[in-house]
């Protein structure tokens, strides 16, 4: 049998034209003799609504798509249309990977490990014993579960959704045991007596400008991590590193979820460390250009 050695792959999302996904996923492909394709769907670019994710999964498929990752907003929402979910996407209730495989439909969640890995690179050593999560969506619910097996002692989760907040903690309550995470009315309540915060919603992107938490809840103690990295550096993270605070940038998550969901696109066991010298290089093309 032949191995196979041409792959077409996507991502299905809203304001993703500044992804580096296809950069980092292409140059991986190639340095394993691949034709490896990345094509963005932007259903901004594309004009189309929410509602169009179901066409749109039938015509990447129809085109012979190995899989597409899945990004904002459409992280719980895919589910409904998947034959399959892996036991991690099942667990967490996102899928940010779909693998199109044998008629199938397969959901995998690869970013509770991009935040896991990050984490232990960047801030190994931060403490864990409380920290607030500011989001509780389809990313927020991966980076939960990973902040709490990297043994955070409490997660508190503040959402502008108070119901999606308490579903969340009790989720992982349910998983981690009980006082493990907490839902929270304000950030300003828990940030008193936190050792760090996460931030995992779109703010901080070109189409959601601004910053997640009130600056002046920020003090030099705490560290700050975000899963946004375009740009590299937030608001968040600039203003934490102006007062002194530990941080971590989301290009580390960007990085290993995309390992993640390239093994499963073409069964090949990618390079990270490759991959992250990519990304560096990448953003330092961007810094000179």
């Amino acid at each position: 049998m032949t191995e196979r050695t041409a792959y077409q792959v996507g991502l299905i999302g809203a304001d993703i034209q500044l992804s580096k996904s296809p950069a980092l996923h292409m140059r991986e492909g190639r340095a394993h003799g691949l034709d490896y394709v990345y094509e963005l769907v932007d259903i901004n670019v594309r004009n189309v609504p929410e509602t169009a994710l179901p066409e749109l999964l039938t015509e990447l498929e129809a085109r012979g798509f190995a899989g597409t990752n899945i990004t904002h907003p459409f992280k719980q929402a895919v589910i409904a249309h998947l034959n399959e979910l892996s036991e991690d996407a099942r667990m967490l209730g996102a899928v940010n990977t779909v693998v199109f495989k044998d008629g199938k439909r397969i959901g995998h969640n690869t970013d509770w490990y991009g935040f896991y890995e990050s984490f232990l690179r960047g801030l190994a050593d931060a403490p864990r014993e409380r920290a607030l999560l500011i989001g509780a969506g389809g990313a927020g619910v991966a980076v939960a579960h990973a902040a709490l097996k990297l043994g955070i002692g409490r997660l508190d989760i503040f959402d502008q959704d108070d119901a999606r907040a308490e579903r969340l903690a009790q989720q992982l309550s349910t998983r981690f045991g009980e006082g493990r995470a907490a839902p929270a009315k304000t950030p300003a309540a828990v940030l008193r007596d936190a050792d760090g915060l996460i931030h995992a919603t779109p703010v901080g992107m070109p189409a959601h400008p601004g910053i997640p938490v009130d600056p002046d809840l920020i003090a030099p103690r705490h560290w700050v991590a975000d899963i946004v990295y375009m740009p590299l550096i937030t608001t968040l993270i600039e203003t934490a590193a102006t007062k002194g605070c530990r941080t971590l940038p989301g290009g580390g998550m960007a990085i290993f979820q995309a390992v993640g969901a390239f093994r499963l696109f073409c069964g090949r066991e990618p390079d990270a460390e490759r991959m992250s010298a990519h990304f560096a290089e990448m953003f330092q093309a961007e810094a000179v250009a």
